[in-house]
């Protein structure tokens, strides 16, 4: 299952026309958003940058996620997520800011949060972000590409709101 180039174009024609630049925090994903992004031609033009923060120190060194935020709620939570979109934000040139952090197995998963927990943000200035939780199903791969798919689809629906 590839990533929907037509949902790719999209979101650059979105983002060129409200004159946005957009940053990723991915922690799960492992940076296949920016990856899948930046196969566009001409992404440089709506793309500022994105960030892997895999780990929790990571999350706190690059992306400003608190120890308390981690500790209260997880590496995988709707509330990092949400810090994890604020932090790419501040620590990048970009307006606007998707962030998805989960657990994308084989291992990994408890009862709260079991394999194909996926978290994400959407962040922009002067906006008050948005979050979701979704439960994926498949392997480790599918789980992922889920959720590129999904944080894509929820870029869109957060900027055309």
């Amino acid at each position: 299952m590839e990533i929907d180039i037509l949902l790719i174009r999209e979101v650059s024609h979105t983002l060129k026309r409200q004159g946005l630049m957009l940053t990723t925090a991915e922690s799960c994903t492992g940076g296949w958003v920016a990856q899948v992004i930046t196969s566009v031609a001409g992404s440089s033009e709506w793309f500022e940058r994105g960030f892997v923060a895999y780990t929790n120190l990571a999350k706190r060194e690059m992306l400003g996620v608190s120890t308390t935020t981690l500790s209260r709620y997880g590496a995988v939570s709707e509330q990092t997520a949400r810090a994890m979109a604020e932090g790419a934000l501040t620590h990048s040139h970009a307006q606007v800011a998707l962030a998805i952090t989960g657990i994308a197995g084989p291992s990994g998963g408890t009862p709260e949060k079991p394999v194909g927990t996926v978290c994400f943000a959407w962040a922009a200035k002067k906006r008050e972000p948005v979050t979701a939780r979704h439960l994926f199903t498949g392997d480790r791969e599918s789980v992922r590409r889920q959720s590129v798919t999904k944080a894509l689809q929820g870029l869109l629906e957060y900027l055309n709101v």
